[in-house]
């Protein structure tokens, strides 16, 4: 009688069970689309919970241990970048030295510091100032923006130079030099010889030179990549001319470019006259010397005047005849022969 009664009471049991089961798989069924995004996001966050409950050497990296699969999965980190940034902006102010001080409370503010600072002023009273400024490069575009607002903004230029190549090579270099410092100085303990000692002194102080240069390229980069450069001047404001309403020239304004270039004319005239005149008043000097100083005590030659040709000797004039006198009347006169 007892056997039965067990057997029974398995086969309910089992029913149950059953029962209870298709009851489970059902619900299941019908929240699948719901439970699935559940499930990722527990399968997502699955690695990151076994790493903080793995030991000490899983979390540093052993062999198969869950820090491999996360190191694996997890993105490269981006490189560094160096970028060189410098600026120069022309602002016109109705006054400077108020614009000024705004200027230097922006950089201040901004962690940054005053370089250069050159204010100079024209014939006409109006004052210009040029500030070198350097700020943080976090703070530059908002610098940038405080500056302008100090008046009307007449130019601005902006560079942007990567120089991340360059750092990486002076770093490497610096790494490099260091190793050939040491295995220098490691040389020099176990040299015995007195030459050795000094060759290796030498190359010593070579080698330090030039680390030292390269440290201090590497500071002159970071100092330049961490600050950028903002160049700001600062003007006042000057009157407005006037604009004529017509184009067209008038008698004043012929009469105006007249007067303008007859005094260029002038002008010009007076350069050239101021060009020659040392030439000719050296001329002038040479000459005085010449006739005053240096020709009377030259010796002078004495001329020879040539002997005066004889004078031809006219002939004999002839004597003049008696006119023959006339004879009797009738006789003939006797032909002069």
């Amino acid at each position: 009688m007892r056997a039965p009664r067990s057997v029974r009471s398995v086969h309910a049991l089992s029913g149950v069970l059953l029962a209870a089961a298709l009851a489970v798989a059902g619900c299941s069924g019908g929240s699948g689309s719901a439970g699935s995004t559940a499930a990722d996001d527990k399968a997502a966050a699955a690695p990151a919970d076994r790493q903080e409950a793995a030991p000490d050497g899983a979390k540093q990296g052993a062999p198969g241990g869950p820090a491999d699969g996360a190191r694996a999965s997890a993105p490269p980190k981006a490189a560094a970048t160096h970028v060189i940034r410098t600026a120069s902006l022309t602002v016109r102010v109705k006054d400077v030295p108020k614009a000024l001080d705004q200027a230097r409370t922006v950089t201040e503010n901004a962690g940054g510091y005053i370089g250069d600072e050159t204010t100079t002023r024209d014939a006409e009273g109006h004052e210009r100032t040029r500030v070198v400024l350097r700020v943080p490069v976090a703070e530059y575009e908002e610098v940038l923006a405080g500056l302008e607002g100090t008046g009307k903004l007449l130019e601005r230029n902006a560079e942007a130079e990567d120089v991340t190549d360059q750092v990486v090579d002076v770093e490497s270099r610096i790494t490099s030099q260091r190793a050939s410092v040491a295995r220098i100085r490691e040389l020099m303990d176990r040299a015995t010889r007195l030459s050795d000692v000094v060759t290796l002194e030498g190359e010593l102080s070579t080698r330090q030179a030039d680390l030292e240069a390269l440290l201090a390229q590497q500071a002159s980069l970071k100092n330049r990549t961490s600050l950028a450069t903002v160049t700001l001047s600062l003007s006042e404001t000057t009157p407005e001319k006037p604009v004529r309403e017509d184009d067209d020239p008038g008698f004043v304004d012929a009469l105006q470019a007249g007067w303008e270039a007859f005094v260029t004319m002038l002008r010009w005239v007076a350069v050239a006259v101021g060009a020659v005149l040392p030439f000719a008043a050296a001329a002038v000097l040479l000459v005085l010397l010449w006739s005053k100083a240096v020709r009377p005590r030259l010796p002078r030659r004495r001329r020879t005047v040539p002997p005066m040709p004889p004078m031809p000797v006219a002939a004999p004039v002839p004597a003049a005849r008696p006119a023959p006198r006339p004879e009797a009347d009738g006789a003939p006169e006797r032909e002069e022969s």
